[in-house]
């Protein structure tokens, strides 16, 4: 039993040892043995699949994604040229993402567990329903960045975790975020209006 709990508690400090530890020097750990991918697998794997979850709608259609992800980078580690890896890692969760989409016809789902209350009537069902499409209809038509930087927001990426993504500046992933928000509203708002 004690060998058990030595193990968790080396498990830990490991764990929290790779959180102090700069993506690049767990990348350069992870091309001279892979098993040191697990660090940066374990970093990354909540906000990837909050990415593609936010995008793809769908808890199954996220965990595939999610797998899919970190496959590719894993199996693209020799080809890794540097510089920020959350950046890279979202590019591939993004290419995948559009691939998945790309392949699946279009369709408006939601889960009952995305409703607030978990009983309503039917026709609270179907306002909440039709609000949820006029929000992704919305989002469809903004720009490609400003869309993205919603996305990452609402899939709990900090400012900081989507500037480092984008490789922008803070600032601009603030402006970016400002403007989304105006258009949203433009969007929303005025197709009430019509």
């Amino acid at each position: 039993m004690l060998f058990l709990f030595g193990l968790a508690s080396r498990r830990r400090a490991e764990v929290a040892a790779s959180e102090e530890q700069p993506d690049e020097e767990l990348m350069r750990a992870a091309l001279a043995d892979p098993l040191a991918f697990t660090r940066l697998y374990d970093r990354y794997l909540e906000p990837i699949y909050s990415y593609c979850y936010v995008r793809l709608n769908s808890r199954e259609a996220a965990e595939d994604a999610s797998s899919e992800v970190f496959l590719k980078a894993f199996t693209a580690l020799g080809s890794y040229r540097g510089g920020m890896f959350a950046a890279w890692l979202f590019r591939i969760a993004h290419n995948v993402v559009i691939n998945l989409q790309t392949r699946q016809r279009p369709h408006a789902s939601f889960e009952m567990s995305e409703l607030a209350d978990p009983s309503p009537s039917m026709e609270e069902t179907i306002i909440i329903a039709s609000e949820l499409e006029d929000l992704r209809v919305a989002l469809a038509q903004l720009p490609d960045e400003q869309r993205t930087v919603l996305e990452l927001q609402c899939a709990g990426w900090s400012g900081a975790q989507i500037s480092e993504a984008l490789d922008k500046s803070a600032p601009a992933i603030r402006m970016l975020r400002h403007r989304a928000v105006e258009r949203l509203k433009q969007l929303i708002l005025g197709s009430e209006m019509a």
